[in-house]
């Protein structure tokens, strides 16, 4: 499948100059929830968790490219593509497509709003459309994960993490006292106060 979907796409090039063709310049993200073109098979197209976009095992070295790649992004059913008008191709993403490399906090008449930087530069505002969500690692901590658009998130990196735990604040939630992070008149619960404050 791997071979179908390259040659379908003429390899980067070609299928960078779809999704241009594709989008209206100026008028934002591509529409791809309208798109759906015919499946044409899986390219060699990797996200590592780090946030690397990879073709044919090479790491791809054009950021525009990448920021192109990452406006055609798709998800459905657990799986990811690269969709334009004319072509849909499945890719693989070791972990989120996207990183939050960068948080900056703010204050409204709703109190903190937090927004973040992703690697391809989209600025995202974490309210109750794009929440957090924290998963427990393989190392016993907790990753979060930043609600980008529709079924795409950002992983936080460790950095911003620690940042989130130092601004962090316990709230009763469903009758449990939850320890979370609070943005735009939401909070979004991390993990049992009890269990944090015995671990501080």
């Amino acid at each position: 499948m791997a071979k179908q979907g390259q040659q379908t796409a003429q390899g980067l090039d070609g299928l960078a100059a779809a999704a241009k063709d594709g989008a209206k310049e100026g008028k934002g993200l591509p529409p791809v929830h309208l798109w759906n073109p015919d499946f044409c098979g899986d390219l060699d197209m990797r996200i590592a968790s780090d946030g690397t976009w990879f073709y044919l095992g090479t790491p791809i070295g054009r950021p525009a490219l990448v920021r192109l790649f990452s406006t055609i992004l798709k998800r459905e059913d657990g799986k990811y593509f690269l969709v334009t008008p004319v072509e849909k191709v499945g890719i693989t993403v070791d972990d989120a497509p996207f990183l939050a490399v960068e948080m900056q906090k703010e204050q409204d008449a709703s109190g903190i709003v937090l927004k973040f930087r992703t690697n391809v530069d989209d600025w995202v505002t974490c309210d109750a459309d794009h929440k957090l969500r924290f998963e427990q690692a393989e190392d016993g901590g907790l990753t979060p994960y930043l609600h980008v658009r529709a079924d795409l998130w950002a992983k936080v990196t460790r950095a911003i993490y620690y940042d989130l735990v130092d601004m962090g604040e316990e709230r009763m939630v469903d009758g449990a006292d939850m320890f979370g992070i609070a943005s735009s008149g939401a909070f979004f619960a991390m993990a049992d106060a009890e269990q944090v404050r015995q671990a501080t």
